[in-house]
């Protein structure tokens, strides 16, 4: 299974997350939200998760990151931690 490079954001809600997808869909870029809008610590460096492995993350949001399209934007993905939007940037390997 290859690694992947990631960009995510984790907010409160499903209306937060909805919320963003729109203004997502209206044109603001990706990474100018998670400093934002982020509850993740990822939040402080644009959501960047860097490379990572499968199962490194929750299993809802590992399997949007290992089989969802790349460069588009995924969610509302729900986990116990809250609503993730994720941006598979690359895989590799």
């Amino acid at each position: 299974m290859p690694n992947a490079h990631v960009l995510h954001i984790m907010v409160a809600t499903d209306e937060a997350c909805l919320e963003l997808t729109a203004q997502l869909d209206a044109g603001e870029d990706f990474a100018a939200c998670p400093t934002k809008h982020s509850k993740c610590p990822s939040g402080r460096r644009v959501g960047n998760l860097g490379v990572i492995k499968p199962v490194q993350l929750v299993t809802a949001v590992d399997a949007v990151v290992f089989s969802g399209e790349i460069r588009k934007v995924h969610g509302p993905v729900k986990s116990e931690f809250g609503y993730h939007l994720v941006q598979v940037l690359s895989r590799v390997g």
